[in-house]
């Protein structure tokens, strides 16, 4: 999917030039950007992959929990291009990659090399001057692996955001998605169809409602596997308290997945945030903006059931000039 639609589709949802409290609806398949860009390793993700949800309550939970250490550096050309260099230790291994941003009169082009075990670079070119306010067009070229690429077209209007995209090969899978919403209600679907099985490979749906300082969402995923109801609450805007909670019930396990969260703000550049779910994972960071847009985080997860096992510790510096 194309760089920061997540975003442009909950404003539109919404009806908002701005987020308020830190709440936007995330387009179907949102989240997969999300956890592209911050590098989440839950594997929750993979079953909120396609819902529409509450990007607000996806920060309070998932963003910046880890246990690696990750160094981020982002600096601009004079053409205005965006470089970004970052590099992760998991475990023994080190990941790296290096990702550049070029916008042009309406022509987005991001390339982005990886050293992971594929060793791929990706470009991804978004036309946003179709003729048509709204309309975009994203073509994804992966290399060496071509047959991975994809097209696709979206439209963003005040309260809708539709995407459909096909595959750049001879069976592609096709997928479409939508959401429709404004300030109150936000509804949305996603399926894919592979036209090489014939199978309808994902159908998803989710809706959520939102009042001042809340929002609600209920959502079903895994082609109706599991069901996930959830709630985010803004205690108190002045030094950003939020809470809460998530629930997950697998219909094949039926098994139940229960997270809480908090964060609050000890001053407007330093936040704390804690995690615990019903499996005995407990989860803390505190995070630091030490200069504008520049962020150092200490975060660290302990399993509360087996408190005799060494906790995790993570570490993460992003320098922005």
């Amino acid at each position: 999917m194309g760089p920061g639609l997540y975003s442009d589709i909950g404003k539109k949802a919404r009806g908002e030039d701005e987020l308020s409290f830190g709440f936007s609806f995330l387009r179907i398949r949102g989240i997969l950007y999300w956890v592209a860009v911050y590098g989440s390793s839950s594997d929750l993700y993979s079953s909120f992959a396609d819902v529409v949800f509450a990007a607000g309550f996806a920060d309070l939970l998932y963003r910046d929990f880890q246990t690696d250490q990750k160094f981020t550096l982002t600096t601009y050309a004079s053409n205005g291009a965006a470089i970004t260099a970052s590099s992760t230790k998991k475990n023994e291994a080190i990941l790296s990659e290096i990702q550049t941003q070029l916008k042009h009169n309406g022509v987005t082009v991001d390339v982005k090399a990886t050293s992971d075990s594929l060793a791929s670079l990706l470009t991804t070119i978004t036309t946003e001057d179709l003729g048509v306010p709204g309309l975009k067009k994203i073509v994804t070229i992966p290399f060496p692996y071509q047959t991975a690429g994809k097209a696709e077209l979206q439209y963003l209007h005040e309260y809708t955001g539709i995407s459909a995209s096909v595959g750049l090969n001879s069976k592609p899978l096709v997928n479409l998605s939508g959401v429709v919403g404004n300030k109150v209600v936000a509804v949305g679907a996603d399926v894919a169809y592979d036209t090489a099985t014939g199978n309808l490979t994902k159908y998803n749906a989710g809706f959520s409602v939102t009042n001042a300082d809340l929002i609600a969402a209920v959502t079903l995923n895994n082609k109706g596997d599991s069901l996930t109801a959830s709630y985010y609450h803004l205690v108190n805007a002045g030094n950003n308290t939020t809470v809460g909670a998530e629930m997950t019930h697998s219909f094949s396990s039926n098994q139940n997945t229960i997270t809480f969260g908090s964060q609050h703000a000890l001053d407007p550049f330093t936040t704390v945030k804690a995690r615990y779910n019903n499996h005995g994972m407990a989860s803390a960071l505190i995070q630091h903006e030490w200069r504008p847009k520049s962020f150092f985080t200490l975060s660290t997860e302990v399993d509360t059931k087996a408190i005799e096992k060494s906790s995790k510790v993570g570490l993460s510096l992003v320098l922005k000039p």
